[in-house]
């Protein structure tokens, strides 16, 4: 008889089990736009012979072994159980063809963003949409669970089934990220060095208190974009997508001497202030956090699954996140760049404040002395205690292919936790892609990408006006 325990693998990482909880249920949906239809055929021997090899995890389920830890268990795979292939009714009406499964597709996908993937079977689905959209001829979506790694980690996983459509020898590349200087140690002298040491230590303690304090104690203001009750991550949700010039980000960039992030960050607070101010005035100056998730690892780009499954790799696969609480500026002057700027500063000083480490310490601890589902309840609540839950990502400046099927448009969004609004950000040649995920029902979606829209042109012009 063959012991269960020998085919028990790795551990388990605790954010791997925060993600799957009975509080938390947590995926990444990544959607690959391709210009033209799928070949349905190819489906099964691509996972088999390039997605399921990527990572162990893939072909794993998680069990509990005889200590009663979580560990990941290989078993068999069937890739046939992993791929869904819906039928949209059919129409003969080819002007309207493509809105009217541009309608089934997002119904398509609010359903699938609640449902959860059976637990006696690898963590992942993929679901193949072969028919046509307004962005799209066809639509492959990736579903991976959170427990399986984070954004990072999931995106390096669907770039490796992809290659360049100029030349698939050539390995894709990505927009290079100068390292951050410290421009205060380096030109400072001995003196004004221990002042800003002493400065970020105060910072970083009143971070760490505050952090505490949210996640425990304060919620924000309920406003046009907050529900506030809890159990919202039952609720339907739509999606819906917003594509914006990358080189326009760029000039603001360049003109504002801050990043991409910062201007993104700017542009996302912004929009998110003028809807509250066209659905309720009062809320425009209401307390509102966002929750960024924040990718720990120091490297510049993505690095190949080989080098991520190295022991010594600094990105090594897996879940490398940390979340650091913005509050949202409030719409109380005049100035859009004051958002940006904002965003700049706020996030420059969590970045470098050691209380980000200590809340990781702190998690640690909880998880030593109360178990994961104690955790996952703490981050649970964080998420519910703010109104947006913001990540993004960098993508590759060339053209993919995926078996040599196009791919026109790249985005991702997140679903599971209690978040009201979620906003995620990629970028894929020349544009950046943001995905809006709202409460159906109780955020006006058209309106919310209306003011999104209005934030970019506002900004925009608002830094050209710069000498």
């Amino acid at each position: 008889m063959v012991n269960i325990y020998e085919e028990v693998q790795e551990p388990v990482s605790p954010h791997g089990q925060y993600f799957n909880s009975s509080v938390l249920c947590s995926y990444v949906f990544g959607f690959l736009e391709l210009a033209i239809p799928f070949d349905v055929s190819l489906a099964i021997p691509l996972l088999k012979d390039v997605f399921i090899p990527i990572n162990p995890r893939f072909s794993s389920t998680m069990v509990r072994d005889k200590d009663g830890m979580m560990r990941w268990k290989k078993v068999e795979v069937k890739p046939e159980e992993h791929i869904k292939i819906p039928k949209f009714p059919e129409t003969t009406n080819s002007s309207s063809c493509e809105l009217l499964y541009d309608n089934y597709f997002s119904d398509y996908v609010t359903s699938i963003l609640h449902e959860k993937t059976p637990q006696d079977k690898p963590l992942w689905e993929i679901h193949l949409i072969k028919y046509p959209t307004r962005n799209a001829a066809s639509t492959i979506i990736f579903k991976l669970h959170h427990a399986l790694g984070d954004g990072y980690s999931l995106m390096s996983a669907l770039l490796s089934c992809l290659e360049r459509a100029d030349d698939p020898y050539l390995p894709l590349s990505f927009p290079s990220r100068p390292p951050q200087l410290d421009s205060k140690y380096g030109q400072n002298n001995l003196f004004k060095k221990l002042c800003l040491d002493i400065s970020s230590f105060f910072s970083s303690i009143s971070d760490f208190g505050s952090s505490i304090i949210k996640t425990r104690m304060i919620e924000d203001d309920i406003t046009p974009i907050r529900f506030g009750y809890e159990g919202i991550e039952s609720l339907h949700v739509i999606l819906s997508t917003i594509s914006l010039s990358l080189d326009q980000i760029k000039e603001i960039k360049s003109k504002l001497g801050v990043t991409v992030n910062d201007v993104v960050c700017g542009i996302i607070f912004y929009g998110i202030r003028l809807y509250m101010e066209e659905m309720n005035e009062k809320t425009k100056t209401s307390n509102s956090t966002a929750v960024v998730m924040l990718n720990t690892r120091n490297i510049g780009g993505y690095q190949s699954l080989k080098e991520m499954q190295k022991p010594e790799s600094k990105s090594l696969w897996g879940n490398r996140v940390s979340f650091l609480q913005i509050p949202i500026p409030k719409l109380s002057k005049s100035d859009p760049l004051e958002f940006i700027w904002e965003s700049h500063k706020e996030i420059q000083r969590k970045r470098h404040s050691f209380g980000v480490h200590l809340i990781g310490l702190l998690m640690d601890l909880e998880m030593k002395l109360r178990g994961p589902e104690a955790v996952a309840k703490i981050i649970y609540n964080t998420i519910r205690n703010t109104s947006v839950f913001f990540s993004n990502l960098v993508g590759p400046i060339e053209k993919m292919a995926l078996a040599n099927h196009p791919v026109n448009g790249l985005y991702f969004t997140a679903a599971g936790g209690p978040e009201g609004l979620t906003v995620t950000v990629i970028s894929y040649l020349k544009t950046l892609r943001m995905t809006l995920k709202t409460q159906k029902g109780f955020i006006n979606e058209h309106k919310l990408k209306s003011c999104m829209k209005k934030s970019v042109e506002l900004i925009f012009e608002a830094a050209m006006e710069i000498s």
